[in-house]
């Protein structure tokens, strides 16, 4: 992972870690000596976060969900497999019923505080790197900011690969050229080559449904 991040990231920087969970994001942001903006709206997780990393003044918990404007969301959480609570309902139907997600269940709703990536920059500063990790949220994420930075990652599924392609549609209305993916927890890019964007589109679309999910990694050159 650290690895992975030392391509986007350098000592001094600034991280942002959309969907933080417990901070293992965070931690190798860290070690590369990078500072950190960890967003994370699970009262339980950021309780744990803040247990992990609530010493670290280069670290900073914001206690949001990000989206395309500020206001509240609601949050639907999976107490069994927290990483999976999604603030799309899309995301839930579209795991309903589909291989590899079987037993999964949002049991709880919460309403949390929403905000906007250009809001998290506006109060922190613009980050080099950003991941985005939010179970089928990712373009209503990246819909909430104007100008680019460096590099991003966002999550996919092949449940909804529909939501991929309007993240990658969006990273190009915001002038991102270059993409590559990482599959699973791989933390290992796929292609030796950075592609185009309908490149990386196809290579999308013919991922077999066992695939899962990944990350699809952007950078403006």
């Amino acid at each position: 992972m650290e690895r992975l991040y030392r391509r986007f990231v350098k000592p001094g920087d600034l991280a942002f870690d959309v969907g933080a969970h417990i901070g293992d994001r965070v931690a190798a942001f860290r070690r590369i000596g990078a500072r950190v903006v960890a967003i994370e709206p699970q009262p339980a997780l950021r309780t744990t976060l803040k247990l992990l990393r609530g010493w670290d003044r280069d670290v900073v918990i914001e206690a949001v969900a990000l989206g395309r404007v500020e206001g509240t969301v609601e949050l639907k959480l999976n107490l069994d497999n927290p990483t999976v609570s999604t603030a799309s309902r899309d995301f839930i139907h579209a795991a309903a019923g589909a291989p590899g997600w079987e037993g999964q269940a949002w049991t709880t709703t919460i309403a949390v505080p929403l905000t906007t990536l250009d809001a998290l920059i506006a109060r922190h500063g613009r980050p080099s790197f950003i991941k985005i990790d939010v179970e089928g949220f990712e373009a209503e994420v990246l819909a909430g900011l104007s100008r680019p930075v460096s590099a991003l990652s966002f999550e996919f599924t092949t449940i909804q690969r529909n939501v991929a392609a309007a993240a990658i549609d969006r990273c190009v209305a915001l002038s991102y050229a270059s993409f590559n993916a990482a599959l699973g927890e791989s933390q290992t890019l796929a292609h030796e080559t950075w592609l185009t964007a309908p490149q990386i589109a196809q290579w999308l679309a013919g991922l077999p449904d066992a695939a899962n999910s990944g990350d699809v990694y952007a950078q403006l050159a």
